[in-house]
Formats: structure tokens, sequence, C-alpha cells
């Protein structure tokens, strides 16, 4: 039976961090918004049941500041078998290699992809900036690949993201999109609704992704100090793009200048005033969706959205004028060993649906067009807002 479940219970604190009780080391650094969001919605009562005996030899790389690369549970799933870690830090390396078991450690990705013969697959889990470089020599390797958000990044990227789009193409392999808001509870019970008709298009839809900030996250090379809003589109994005598998064609964005510290002018290497930007997409159905991302509203946090359709809408529950009562909105059962994790219990089903795309040669949830459809209106809504809301074309991205 699906149980009822408020926004409270998604988004209620944000702010423990990446593997504090569960990796120890560094334990004492800033927790990070999100990992604390366990509640993973309603879940079939049911047993997990494997798609195959067969494991899938995975390289893990990058343990930064959110230990990315062991919070999402391959360490504990039955289908895979964890054989690399990689991170430029040799400490951290040596860490992320204790916690996830694996065998043998390399000095970066390069060196990974270069000497290892063994692994099949990478989760690419290093700073935003090197994502789409990694991923495509991950993939010209001969490797399946799932990449932390975003697909790409900033304005300097848009190039690659054809690039990206024409390699997954070519080699035919798996690539995935680590997008959270994907399994949250909440775009589960959408997705399943939409698929069902249960909404029909979608008039409008609103997501948004809260992370005050007036003290930056640590980051690689400080990539995150400034970061214009829009460059991190992806967890309210996905409250349209992971629900419909549409994209958005055109974008009105608006901001006004930060009071943080490091947005003032000449503060950054972005060039970027703005630590809020509010994004007005026309959708791929001829809908409008408004999508906010946000550094610096005291008291702001979380992802969260609603989607309004022709039929029924979708806040914290569906209403409507459809039955949907026979759409199940519980998630289906994770591995044994499995966690649900962080960000709304998304993490394991994350890893659990790229694991399946291998092993079963499907598309994952967030496929390499899902992703640059995700990813790219951000950077064009920038562009929007330094424009002063200017109307921009999107690039659309198909498989």
């Amino acid at each position: 039976m699906t149980q009822a479940f408020s926004r409270r219970d998604f988004f209620k604190g944000a702010v423990m961090g990446a593997g504090v009780t569960v990796l120890g080391a560094r334990a004492a650094e800033k927790p990070i918004a999100g990992f604390d969001e366990t509640n993973a919605g309603a879940v079939k009562a049911a047993a997990w049941t494997p798609v195959s005996d067969r494991k899938v030899k995975v390289g893990l790389v990058g343990y930064g500041v959110c230990k990315f690369a062991a919070a999402f549970g391959y360490q504990d799933h039955p289908n895979v078998e964890v054989v690399a870690a990689s991170d430029l830090f040799a400490d951290r390396c040596a860490e992320l290699a204790k916690v996830t078991g694996a065998k043998k450690t390399y000095a970066s990705c390069e060196e990974m992809l270069e000497k290892d013969r063994e692994i099949e697959a990478v989760f690419i889990a290093t700073d935003a900036p090197s994502h789409v470089r990694l991923c495509m020599a991950s993939l010209n390797r001969g490797l399946h690949v799932i990449s932390a958000v975003p697909a790409v990044f900033g304005a300097e990227q848009l190039e690659q993201a054809d690039e990206l789009l024409a390699t997954v193409r070519k080699t035919g392999l798996v690539y995935a999109l680590n997008e959270t808001s994907a399994f949250r509870a909440q775009v589960y019970a959408m997705r399943e609704i939409y698929k069902a008709g249960g909404f029909g298009k979608l008039v409008y839809t609103e997501g948004e992704y809260y992370h005050y900030m007036d003290k930056h996250i640590g980051s690689y090379k400080d990539w995150r100090v400034a970061l214009p809003p829009q460059y991190y589109p992806t967890h309210s994005n996905a409250f349209y793009t992971c629900v419909t598998g549409g994209s958005f064609t055109e974008v009105s964005c608006l901001a006004m200048p930060s009071l943080l510290a490091d947005n003032q002018p000449g503060k950054n290497r972005y060039g970027n005033p703005f630590a809020t930007e509010i994004a007005l997409f026309r959708t791929s159905e001829g809908g409008m969706a408004r999508m906010a991302v946000s550094w610096d509203m005291p008291g702001a946090h979380g992802e969260k959205g609603r989607v309004y359709g022709q039929k029924g809408c979708y806040e914290e529950r569906y209403e409507g004028l459809a039955d949907v009562s026979k759409v199940s909105q519980e998630k289906p059962p994770l591995p044994p060993k499995m966690q649900a994790g962080g960000h709304g219990g998304s993490h394991g089903y994350l890893t659990d649906d790229f694991i399946a795309a291998i092993l079963l040669k499907r598309s994952p949830c967030v496929d390499v067009a899902g992703a640059l459809n995700t990813t790219v209106p951000g950077i064009i809504a920038h562009q929007s807002a330094l424009k002063g809301g200017e109307t921009l074309k999107i690039p659309q991205y198909k498989l």
C-alpha cells in the first residue's frame, strides 16, 4: 500500500554530511546538504529479483568533499565488483579503496584508463569541469560510464555536449547521469503517473534547488566559488525532464546581484555577480516551467518541485481528474545490502539503474540525451540572465 509522505519528510534539515557516520575520516569537515535526506518514500514490499548473476567490474573515480564515489553503494551491490579506485590526492585515494574494497589504486582517472584492463565501467565523481572530458575518454576506452552532475560545465563546454552525444552514439555504450532528483520519491511517482497519462501534457512545472552558501563548499581548484547557479541546474530541471523525458526549448532568466562576497565585481573567475537565478522555460510540450537555483537566500534549502498538467497535478500527492489508483507509485526494492542513501533515498537507485542498464543492455533512467537536456538549458539560462532576461533558444539533444 502506498504511504503518504509530506514535503517535510523529504527536505527537513539538509545539513548532515557525506558519510559523516559511515566513512570515518574527515568527519569533522562541514557537512554537505542533502545527504541526510534518506527517506526513500514508499517501497514495494517484495524481494529484490536479480536480473543476472554476473558482476560488473567497476572503477570509482573521485573522493573529494562529497565523497561521492563511495556514497552511492557500488561496494554493496551484488552485481558489482569494485576493482579500482582513483583520486588525485593519495590519502583520499587510499581511503576510497579502503571503504569500497577496491584492490587497485591509481593516481588519476587517466592512469586508470591507461593501465587497468579489468574494469568494464567507471563512476566519474570528480570536479564538475572534468566530467565531460573524463567521460568521453572512458567511453573511447570501451567503458560504460556514469557521471556525477552536471554532464557538461559552463558556456565553454557547450560544443562538448554535441561531442559527448556523438561519442555515446559511436560507442554504443551505456552513459548515465547520476541525477539524484530522478529517484526522489516525488519524481518517481510523477514519472509513473505521467507515463500512465494521469497528467496529460504538463501545463506548468516548478523546480527548485536551494542551497545557502555564505561560505562556499570546498572544491578542486575552487570551481564552486561564485558558481553561476544555473551552471548547476539538474536538481531543479529534473522535475520536468526526469518526469516527462522532454526538454526545454527556450528560456528567459532573471537574476539580481548578490550580496555574497565572492560575487562582487572582480572577485571570481566566472565574472558572475549572481547567486540566485530564476529561469522561465518553454517546454517541448508547449508548456511553461519555472526553475530556480539559489545560493544566497538564508533559510532556503532543498530540492523541491511540483507539476501541473491538463488532467491533474502533483504537489505532495496526486490530485486530478484521472484515476491513478492502479498506477504504482512505490519504488521497487533494492538489493538486500543496498541502502537507498541520501538525496531523498536516491543513491542506491541510481546505482542499481546503471548496473541494470549494463546487464540488460537498455537505456538508463537519465541517458545522454536526458543528461544534456537537463544540463544545457541552465548554461543558456545564465547567458540570458547576463543579458537581462533576453529570451534565448536552447539546443535540443536526441539519442
